[in-house]
């Protein structure tokens, strides 16, 4: 199949052929219909994070199921699905807590020893976050994939992926709005609008986006934002604190960078909460003043939304196709695997909200 290779980090991703094998039991295989590109992924393309090497990057994906291995239960050949990077087994201590995304059961990845995934010229190739969504078609375990609505256009499944589900569940799940409360969203990209539009949905009574690109905050205004600023205003947080009459009820932090983080923790109100979902790259450490926690104020990690996708998806979907989740706004343009260099160049400028390859 026709795949996006990583190489080496910092260079370009070389457009080339990969080998895909056959399902085995509890796995699906998946035509890709649209893929979007992701920060994250960026994240691993300029070796921020480390991962082994070659491999297919992309995790925002949908697509059509193929074919389906021995045991298979959860879809069947022609269903479209959205596929997730954060599969849960369902059985172990954490998604028996209900932390189905911090799940790391080794199961739904194949043994070592066995044959891989991916090939290629022959060699076992790293599966890239249980996907490797940059492809003609993807292998993964059937708890790395739910089936949703057929009346789903597949580019704007593919956000739900991770972006959305990203944005939307930190504020469902993880920030647990109450309608009328005030929330702040530190980041306007693809994670910081579906963030906003979920806390329009769930009622906010105030909503505050902080970006420092201004088209960024006009879409924002567009998602739903009730009052936008720009993070690169070095009074950013006491023009927040005196617009929303103290702080925030919560805030949440799309952007990945421990400056950000704390912009987060410094608009909420006494008694705030700060939701933190960017990826803050290794070694980067977050300062807090110790005597700060005596305002009774909290901070928390969330993992692609805190919530469980085989639920949230389908709902997200439902949201869509009911008029109260805009994702089409968000899409920027869709082009073609060829153009995917080209795409990660605008993704890294900034202005730009998201690309969504489509493979038909």
């Amino acid at each position: 199949m026709k795949a996006a290779i990583l190489r080496e980090p910092g260079k370009p991703l070389e457009i080339g052929e990969v080998e895909i094998d056959e399902p085995g039991p509890r796995e699906v295989k998946i035509k890709t219909k649209a893929c979007g590109l992701c920060r994250s992924d960026l994240h691993f393309l300029d070796g921020v994070y480390p991962y082994p090497l070659p491999t297919v990057l992309g995790h925002e994906a949908a697509g059509v199921v193929t074919a389906v291995g021995s045991e298979v239960t959860h879809v069947q050949p022609g269903d479209h699905v959205v596929t997730f990077l954060a599969p849960s087994c369902g059985s172990c201590k954490l998604c028996q807590n209900g932390q189905f995304t911090l799940c790391q059961d080794p199961s739904m990845q194949r043994t070592p020893g066995t044959t891989p995934r991916l090939t290629i010229d022959g060699e076992p190739m790293a599966q890239f976050l249980n996907l490797s969504g940059f492809a003609e078609e993807m292998l993964v375990h059937e708890n790395a994939c739910v089936a949703i609505d057929k009346e789903m256009p597949m580019d704007r499944a593919a956000l739900i992926g991770c972006s959305v589900v990203t944005g939307a569940g930190s504020v469902f799940n993880a920030a647990r709005i109450k309608a009328g409360e005030s929330i702040a969203i530190i980041g306007a990209g693809g994670i910081g609008l579906s963030a906003i539009n979920a806390a329009k949905i769930a009622g906010a009574g105030e909503i505050v986006a902080i970006d420092p690109v201004e088209s960024k905050r006009t879409m924002a205004e567009k998602m739903g934002a009730t009052m936008t600023f720009d993070a690169m205003d070095e009074n950013v947080v006491s023009q927040v604190i005196e617009a929303t009459g103290g702080g925030v009820d919560h805030a949440i932090e799309c952007v990945g960078k421990a400056v950000t983080a704390q912009l987060a923790w410094k608009v909420l109100r006494r008694g705030g909460a700060a939701v933190i979902v960017g990826m803050i790259a290794p070694g980067e450490m977050v300062e807090i003043h110790g005597p700060e926690f005596l305002q009774g104020k909290s901070v928390k990690g969330a993992l692609m939304g805190a919530g469980h996708f085989m639920q949230d998806m389908p709902r997200l979907v439902a949201h869509y196709l009911g008029g109260r989740l805009d994702l089409d706004s968000v899409i920027a343009e869709r082009i073609s695997l060829d153009q995917i260099n080209e795409g990660f160049d605008k993704l890294k400028s900034g202005e730009s909200t998201r690309s969504v390859i489509m493979f038909d």
